[in-house]
């Protein structure tokens, strides 16, 4: 779930006492569901092992490891160009990554990034990407494009639940004194004030691609403290202020805004200034199975299909060629297949654990300082039910049912609204994405209570939550499935972002092509698309031909 940014335009209690009773022997049976999870039971042998040797050996110019939304980005730059020896890596059962979706007889759904904000210039690719499939239409360079009506999210937007009633907005100010609402207005400035800064080499203090933000060491400095204290320094004292804070940092990352470095907690604020003709600044890009719907687009569309249940155990990268051992789960056998380069788009954390210590490590560091760097990363566990509901929920008290629907003191995100973007003249029956990230816990603990929870444990956990605003959930809910996501997106704890090992990974060159948004630090997807756009034209350059680039070069 990536971040809601309509904050500039206006807890672990929960976890306890609040799921416990939602687990009570009087609570009726539950609603039928599945309980589906990433390939982890597979991901797993990559570190338990053991894995077959290769029996068999082909060639291929390019492998792509991944099919999440950086890997098909890859795929699409290539295939666009006219390049098609290539072959798709894919460890789940089907493209998407954090974009995957589902769908069943109401309505298609996100399971993970239901929604991509108006893309900045910087993120040309973006531009270029949703243009070819009709989101943006014109020109991809014009200072305000105009957009597909049918994918800007649709009034009302967001809505606040907050002493018993939904506000309009996300910014808890009801029942505070007047100095919470200035030092909210103060906060504003100050993140107003960073959107428009530019560092002393000229560039944008804050900006996505990140890649083209400023180098100023002032502002790097923030990737060394959390946001929590830099909140703190700057005299922020504010529950309003720290609770959207802490919110926007789970939102995004997975964790809580004590964990985040300052410089990705502004940049969640502060990177973005598109806007549209015929949308406000702050709109967003939607659909009802959120980014599931760019994924399958882009996928039909160039006819990229992964090789899924496919485990890369081995990299072994040379002079002439890379070699990859991939465990086929479907055939219970491993293959080797030799590349003249390997765009690597899947999570560093997996080639950590693959990189051979026979490869060269071109490019300066050698194999050995390449995976201590790659180990740098950690991940954010995360949980997404999808509850199919008969009716939506009712209004009780305030702003009408919104997108996306946020609980003021909840460990969850709340929920968007599958069917929001729909046409219906009356209600019928929705689904609803209730996310949660389990930013209390350190990441290994998590993914062990994630992956250790039954399905009725978590079912249990949402209904009691949504209980709040909506104490009739339980008896609209007719069926509730549930994902978990043990390595759901990179952490960007301090010193990650402007730290040594990101910038020495992202700066490598070789026959072996980071194109994963952990090159970013930051999960989101004009990070993830502008990283494979990228990897593909190195590939495409180093191939001996003349490559336009698509990227913002500004």
């Amino acid at each position: 779930m990536t971040g809601r940014r309509r904050f500039l335009a206006a807890g672990a209690a929960m976890a306890g006492a609040a799921w416990v009773a939602g687990c009570s022997r009087r609570e009726p049976p539950l609603p039928p569901g599945e309980m589906l999870a990433t390939g982890h039971a597979l991901g797993h042998r990559l570190r338990d092992g053991p894995l077959p040797a290769a029996g068999e050996s082909r060639r291929v110019r390019v492998a792509i490891v991944g099919a999440g939304v950086s890997g098909l980005s890859a795929a699409w730059r290539l295939r666009v160009a006219g390049f098609d020896d290539f072959e798709i890596l894919e460890l789940e059962s089907g493209p998407g990554g954090n974009a995957r979706w589902g769908e069943n007889e109401v309505s298609a759904f996100p399971w993970g990034a239901h929604y991509i904000p108006l893309p900045t210039r910087e993120a040309r690719a973006t531009r270029v990407l949703l243009a070819e499939l009709g989101v943006l239409e014109g020109d991809p360079d014009a200072a305000r494009p105009r957009y597909d009506e049918r994918a800007l999210c649709q009034a009302p937007h967001e809505r606040l639940y907050h002493l018993g009633a939904w506000e309009e907005g996300l910014v808890p100010l009801a029942g505070r004194p007047r100095s919470d609402a200035d030092e909210w207005a103060r906060f504003q400035g100050r993140m107003h004030a960073f959107k428009a800064m530019r560092g002393r080499d000229g560039r944008r203090a804050f900006a996505i691609p990140l890649e083209h933000s400023s180098r100023d060491p002032a502002l790097l400095a923030l990737d060394r403290v959390t946001m929590h204290d830099w909140l703190r320094a700057e005299g922020f004292a504010s529950e309003a202020v720290h609770w959207v804070a802490d919110y926007a940092c789970r939102d995004d990352y997975g964790c809580a805004h004590r964990q985040v470095s300052a410089w990705a907690g502004i940049h969640y604020f502060a990177s973005r200034d598109a806007s549209a003709t015929n949308a406000d600044p702050e709109a967003v890009l939607t659909w009802p199975d959120g980014i599931g719907f760019v994924v399958r687009r882009l996928a039909e569309r160039h006819r990229l299909v992964p090789l899924a249940g496919a485990l890369v155990h081995r990299v072994e990268e040379g002079a002439r060629e890379v070699r990859l051992s991939a465990f086929l789960s479907r055939e219970n056998r491993t293959v080797e297949i030799r590349a003249e380069h390997v765009i690597w788009a899947a999570p560093f954390g997996f080639l950590a654990r693959a990189l051979s210590p026979l490869s060269l490590g071109r490019g300066g560091g050698g194999e050995g300082r390449l995976a201590d760097a790659l180990r740098t990363w950690t991940y954010a566990p995360w949980l997404t039910a999808n509850l199919t509901l008969a009716e939506p929920p009712y209004v009780h008290h305030g702003a009408p049912l919104s997108w996306d629907n946020v609980i003021h003191g909840s460990d969850s995100l709340g929920y968007v609204v599958a069917t929001h973007q729909g046409v219906a003249t009356r209600p019928g029956p929705t689904v609803l994405t209730w996310y949660l990230p389990l930013a209390g816990d350190p990441p290994a603990a998590g993914r062990q209570r994630l992956l250790a929870t039954t399905r009725e444990h978590w079912a249990r956990a949402a209904l009691a939550d949504l209980a709040r605003p909506h104490p009739e959930i339980a008896s609209l809910t007719r069926r509730i499935d549930v994902f978990a996501n043990g390595h759901a997106m990179a952490r960007p704890v301090p010193g990650l972002i402007w730290g040594e090992a990101r910038r020495a990974v992202a700066a490598r060159r070789g026959r072996l092509h980071f194109a994963h948004a952990d090159a970013s630090g930051l999960s989101l997807f004009e990070e993830a698309n502008d990283r494979g756009v990228q990897a593909a034209e190195a590939v495409l350059a180093a191939a001996g031909g003349r490559v336009k680039s698509i990227r913002f070069e500004g």
